[in-house]
């Protein structure tokens, strides 16, 4: 079987055409074939955070159906930078700039963009459904409450402020200073939500520091449901950008080009708040090719890579550029 090795601001993926198999792998398989591949020690090459699956489209529009399946084996609603490599796949092998995508929540909008900078491919994608229900997010927090919008939460004894949203991945919010934000609360915090037996969320759920840099600046840093700390996490930067918005508004505006920086680099963001609660995000940012791979399908499913070929595209290059000029500037 063929994959590609992808990133969207180094969060990275092995992706793959279900299309090139006569017979199609079962739900199983497919999630025994993410974890034995996506292992950071002893999978295939460096490993990865996650599986990108495509599909056809289970009905007419689309131009494709994207699945996403984490490193530990669980299938996410979503992902914004996953869904950029995904679109990108997908425009260049029906000759298309626009189209959509079908994921498990809705048929996104993606387009292909001037490119970020020289060599580094550039799509922007729409991230969507959103909503603030405690129910959506499988959230039990504060005596039941239906929103959590910039509050404390008692359990977690912690001086931070929250904001819970699902973009339809569940995300949880808060802004912080930079030495907090460059600090292993949030991994604590993360390591806590998403054990499986908390009571606020049982589920799980990512957790994201933001600091304000400036207007119409953030950083964003996230520890995902799934998978851990991630260079970046498409959903969370849009969960944060929206949640700017929102509360401070002075600083981060709507319908406006916002500056996302993450560990892996940068994207940007545009928030488009209405007062009938029908919010989308449009998620701006690389889409790069790094490697090809070629190996059997059995071997992988018994994480045997032995014989795998890895193939470079040398776009990674063209990023790390981009990337130190970033660093510089």
């Amino acid at each position: 079987m063929k994959l590609l090795k992808v990133h969207g601001s180094e969060n990275d993926f092995y992706m793959l055409d279900a299309k090139q198999f006569e017979q199609g792998l079962t739900d199983q398989q497919i999630k025994q074939l993410a974890v034995k591949i996506c292992k950071r020690n002893g999978g295939l090459g460096d490993g990865a955070d996650g599986l990108l699956w495509i599909d056809r489209a289970s009905h007419q529009g689309p131009l494709g159906k994207m699945r996403v399946i984490n490193a530990d084996g669980s299938e996410a609603s979503m992902c914004g930078n996953g869904l950029r490599s995904v679109s990108r796949y997908l425009a260049e092998q029906n000759q298309e700039s626009a189209f959509s995508v079908e994921t498990m929540e809705a048929d996104l909008p993606v387009a292909k963009m001037k490119d970020l900078a020289t060599g580094v491919s550039t799509y922007q994608v729409q991230i969507a459904p959103v909503s603030f229900k405690a129910a959506d997010l499988k959230m039990h927090v504060n005596n039941e409450s239906e929103t959590l919008v910039d509050q404390q939460i008692k359990e977690l004894d912690s001086d931070l402020s929250f904001t819970a949203v699902a973009v339809p991945n569940p995300h949880l919010i808060a802004f912080v200073d930079e030495a907090t934000i460059n600090g292993d609360q949030l991994g604590e915090l993360g390591r806590y939500l998403n054990n499986g037996v908390n009571p606020i969320f049982p589920d799980g759920v990512n957790v994201s520091f933001v600091l304000i840099q400036g207007a119409n600046q953030i950083f964003v840093r996230t520890f995902e449901r799934g998978v851990g700390y991630t260079n970046a996490c498409g959903t969370g930067m849009s969960a944060a950008s929206l949640v700017s918005v929102l509360l401070h508004g002075d600083q981060i505006a709507n319908n406006t080009d916002i500056i996302v920086r993450n560990p892996g680099g940068m994207v940007k963001t545009n928030v488009h708040h209405q007062d009938t609660g029908a919010d989308t995000i449009d998620l701006i940012g690389n889409a790069t090719f790094v490697s090809t791979v070629e190996l059997d399908l059995d071997d992988a499913l018994a994480g045997n890579f032995a014989q795998a070929k890895f193939n470079e595209t040398g776009e990674q290059v063209n990023y790390e550029k981009f990337i130190s000029n970033l660093q510089l500037n």
